[in-house]
């Protein structure tokens, strides 16, 4: 299996180097760059290819939330874990409509920073206990008025399936065997039908539903 590439970007300098020390020793995980601050963070972007970016929310210039926005457009094939000291809702969830993959607070515990990239890496979706209740809704089906599970077709339940899991169209068309014009209708519409708009609202609809149970 290939090495997991990730980079760190934190004004403090000192947790940098604490969070490389961590990472270099895992054996399946490789820092290929570092930033202090938002413009360095997008230098490291463009020119490390990583797979992962962990991102502090208060970076200087260009804020995490910033940065992970930017990510979702410019450099889809970077996933984002938020690492931060925040935990209400205020920050929380914008970082989770920007597309984050992960939240992780500061004061956890050392191995769950390991755990996070690792299940973010395998296609899932990593959060903090503590902020957990802040992302996931109750499941459509339970909400006034939400729509149904049933409501979906199995291949629209697939192709929304695969997509929380991070795969991109074009690794669906794969796996189903079908052309990339197909997933798109599917996906649009089952979008449609439950109300969604954005990758990241799949997510918490997959969260919701257990689509990610197996992946944390």
């Amino acid at each position: 299996m290939s090495s997991i590439r990730v980079m760190l970007a934190d004004d403090h300098p000192v947790v940098l180097a604490g969070m490389k020390a961590l990472l270099d020793g895992t054996g399946d995980i490789t820092v290929v760059g570092e930033a202090t601050t938002g413009p360095g963070a997008l230098k490291v972007f463009r020119e490390a290819d990583p797979d992962i970016a962990v991102l502090d929310i208060s970076l200087p210039e260009i804020n995490g939330l910033k940065l992970a926005e930017i990510a979702a457009i410019d450099f889809p094939k970077i996933k984002v874990l938020a690492l931060t000291v925040h935990e209400d809702r205020a920050y929380v969830q914008p970082m989770m409509r920007a597309g984050a993959r992960g939240y992780l607070l500061k004061r956890s515990a050392a191995e769950e920073l390991v755990r996070a990239i690792r299940a973010i890496a395998s296609g899932g979706l990593y959060l903090d206990p503590t902020i957990a209740e802040m992302v996931v809704p109750p499941p459509p089906d339970q909400a006034t008025g939400g729509p149904q599970l049933a409501e979906l077709s199995q291949r629209e339940t697939e192709v929304l399936q695969m997509i929380s899991r991070g795969l991109s169209n074009k690794e669906i068309s794969g796996r189903l065997d079908v052309s990339i014009k197909t997933v798109e209708t599917h996906k649009a519409r089952a979008l449609e039908k439950l109300g969604l708009r954005t990758r990241a609202e799949i997510v918490r609809y997959g969260v919701a539903h257990r689509w990610l149970d197996d992946l944390q």
